[in-house]
């Protein structure tokens, strides 16, 4: 009778232990199956900067939400290939990147509608809503992308403004004590640099159309730009305003006041003359900190300022080519209050600022640190108000720009007069 007592009493604990172990394996995978998992493909690489940045972001959201897991395809800009064929297969991806004006023209009609998702209140915004605690030019502008010119279709992050990268060293040592704001003010700056040694401007094949494109939109407007270069008769270059600008650029060159390179530059040439300390001025775009920071070093004196007006212009320095990378929103996902969730942490507060920081580029925050090599770009930012498309819109008719380009760099280089580059233009 002992014996069998204990044999009744050893399967009853094993009946029992096994329960066990089916409640908990089911409680595991009950658990499992709770869990939340965001695919996001990345624009970045994973050895670069953002991506480093991005992905400890990531491990830090997840630790702080629990139930939600993210899976990161590191797509690289190969996503601009590799993006559509999977959205149009059906794969599963919440949450992707890349140009804010790529993600809404391009991918416009396989996102989420985020107007009211920006409108609210997060963790991370202290209180405001998300709106209000990033760029507000930057969300205005992404909206004027999308097909009916007000639906935000994205949310921006990475801004860059497109601007005059100098070097404060050979400002203050010239005796230049403000940034230049009008055209006659920017021609005193590079007499003052040229007299104190220093060439005062460069620029490469890359960018120099840039030059030439901002000037005429600021006398005219971008709008203007963009028929000009697509006038088939070449009879808007008749325009005063044109020539007003090449005569400009003509008397610049005559000066002295260009790069002794800038006829044979070719890019990346012109920003190694900023990076070597060579020359003191060139319209690049704010990520130029980044880009040469291997040659420059942290410690150089970086400054920004506008693209400055001109004589009877009608545009002023609020009047810029600025932008970022966007965040868009599947709207086929599952999650779209965590996805959400998952930007704002990504834009906001801490991480926005290591974005920033790491990468050497621009707080989408408006009250984030910002790097110190870029302090003056800050108040930039806040003034801006009119988006140019690229280079003013010079290139709005891209097979006109190779003849433009040649004729530029010969009218910076000294070997064309404004007259000779007009009638260059018109053929």
């Amino acid at each position: 009778m002992k014996n069998l007592g204990k044999i009744l009493l050893t399967a009853l604990l094993v009946a029992v232990f096994c329960s066990g172990m089916l409640f908990a394996g089911g409680s595991a995978e009950s658990s499992k199956a709770d869990q939340k998992k965001i695919v996001y493909w990345s624009m970045w690489n994973q050895t670069e900067p953002q991506g480093m940045v991005i992905e400890e972001a990531i491990q830090d959201f997840e630790d702080k939400n629990p139930g939600i897991t993210v899976e990161i395809n590191w797509n690289g800009r190969e996503i601009r290939k590799t993006l559509q064929p999977a959205l149009d297969n059906g794969q599963v991806i919440d949450l992707w990147d890349e140009d804010f004006e790529r993600v809404v023209k391009t991918w416009g009609e396989y996102a989420l509608p985020l107007d009211d998702y920006v409108t609210r209140s997060w963790e991370g915004t202290n209180g405001k809503p998300y709106q209000e605690a990033v760029m507000t030019s930057l969300l205005n502008q992404t909206r004027t992308y999308s097909k009916d010119g007000k639906t935000l279709m994205a949310v921006t992050y990475q801004p860059f403004v497109f601007a005059f990268m100098y070097n404060k060293d050979h400002f203050t040592k010239a005796g230049i004590t403000s940034v230049p704001k009008t055209w006659d003010e920017f021609i005193t700056a590079c007499e003052k640099l040229k007299a104190a040694g220093f060439e005062p401007v460069t620029t490469d094949d890359a960018y120099v159309d840039t030059l030439m494109g901002y000037y005429l939109a600021r006398a005219k407007g971008y709008a203007w730009v963009q028929k000009l270069v697509s006038d088939k008769t070449g009879a808007m270059w008749d325009d005063p305003a044109a020539l007003q600008m090449a005569k400009a650029f003509e008397d610049m060159a005559k000066k002295g006041y260009f790069s002794k390179n800038v006829a044979a530059n070719k890019w990346p040439a012109g920003q190694q003359d900023i990076a070597n300390g060579d020359v003191s001025m060139y319209l690049n775009g704010t990520w130029l900190v980044n880009e040469i920071m291997g040659t420059t070093g942290p410690e150089f004196p970086w400054g920004t300022f506008s693209f400055p007006s001109v004589p009877n212009g009608t545009d002023d320095i609020s009047c810029a080519n600025y932008g970022g990378q966007a965040f868009q929103i599947s709207k086929n996902t599952k999650y779209p209050e965590e996805v959400f969730s998952l930007i704002v942490h990504l834009t906001t507060g801490k991480w926005d600022s290591q974005l920033a920081q790491q990468s050497y580029g621009v707080p989408v925050g408006g009250t984030t640190d910002w790097p110190v090599q870029l302090a003056e770009a800050k108040e930039l930012f806040t003034s801006l108000t009119t988006c140019y498309p690229w280079a003013g819109g010079i290139q709005n008719e891209p097979n006109r720009t190779p003849v433009l380009v040649e004729a530029f760099t010969k009218l910076i280089a000294g070997q064309y007069t404004a007259d000779q580059f007009i009638a260059a233009v018109k053929k």
